[in-house]
């Protein structure tokens, strides 16, 4: 996972004019607009169009790859709050990563997503008459939506940010940590509650994108406290004979803790050392102010 963020951060550095600025704003409007025209087709025929659905892909209609993601899974006053709230998680990791990053992200999360649904048709729908292969697609359709990518974003938002409060209920202050426990909880219910079971995965494939990109914080976390070294009294100069051995182990002297980037691949680059860190960690001047502190 480490290794997989570092490259996509590697990436976005050497491509900055990759991704999309204010991504989920153009994501949100258009759920809106959706939104807004489905209360007027009483038929049912926009949601038809664009649903996500492998048969009608693989004849042309590619456009319900990325159509399906910009649905919205709730109606009435309930949307608009999903909206704004979608947009508020969406646009403070986009701060926190770079438009690069998020934008890596959101689609990977799609991409996984829609190759996982075509698993589903082809298994399903192997050695079967067109008909039964359409229907098929349709019932996968009806499962398939963005809804678990975008709870995947917000897990990722309760990782980055566990002790930001929001009001439950818009009464009922509670952190982030604690929220993300609670709907992960309900996500298991419901993994547990899909039925026939080669649905089941479909959820855990959309959410496996929030632990490539988060799984190493997410673990760092629970980590038990005597691997994080509690209560250790640091020796100033043991401590700068083992850095200088360790740096003549490797092929750098610096390396961000973040992204991964070296000295030695980025030498124009700036790197300090945080003082709010529990012991000696280094990061690049892109995330000496933009970090999880590290505690002891």
């Amino acid at each position: 996972m480490k290794k997989f963020v570092s490259a996509v951060d590697r990436f976005c550095y050497r491509h900055p004019r990759f991704g999309i600025p204010n991504l989920m704003l153009y994501v949100v409007i258009a759920n809106a607009l959706i939104w807004l025209f489905s209360m007027m087709d009483t038929t049912g025929t926009l949601a038809m169009t664009l649903m996500f659905s492998p048969y009608h892909i693989l004849r042309g209609q590619v456009w319900r790859i990325f159509s399906f993601a910009l649905m919205p899974h709730t109606s009435g006053f309930l949307a608009l709050i999903a909206f704004y709230f979608y947009y508020f998680i969406g646009s403070t990791i986009e701060r926190q990563w770079g438009s690069g990053k998020f934008t890596v992200y959101f689609l990977s999360g799609l991409l996984l997503t829609v190759i996982y649904g075509f698993i589903v048709y082809f298994i399903l729908g192997r050695g079967q008459d067109a008909s039964y292969r359409e229907a098929v697609s349709l019932m996968i359709g009806s499962l398939v939506s963005a809804y678990y990518i975008y709870l995947s974003m917000f897990f990722t938002f309760a990782t980055l940010y566990p002790d930001t409060q929001v009001l439950l209920f818009f009464f009922i202050p509670i952190k982030m940590k604690w929220l993300g426990i609670l709907d992960a909880a309900l996500f298991l219910y419901e993994v547990i509650r899909i039925e026939p079971f080669i649905f089941k995965f479909l959820p855990i494939v959309a959410v496996l994108n929030y632990l490539l990109f988060c799984g190493e914080w997410l673990f760092a976390y629970f980590r038990p406290a005597a691997r994080q070294q509690r209560h250790r009294t640091v020796n100033f100069q043991n401590e700068v004979r083992r850095m200088r051995y360790e740096q003549q182990q490797k092929p750098y002297n610096r390396i961000c803790e973040v992204c991964g980037r070296t000295d030695t691949d980025y030498p124009e680059l700036e790197f300090r050392y945080c003082s709010r860190c529990a012991g000696y960690h280094c990061f690049c001047i892109e995330h000496i102010n933009n970090h999880r502190h590290f505690r002891e």
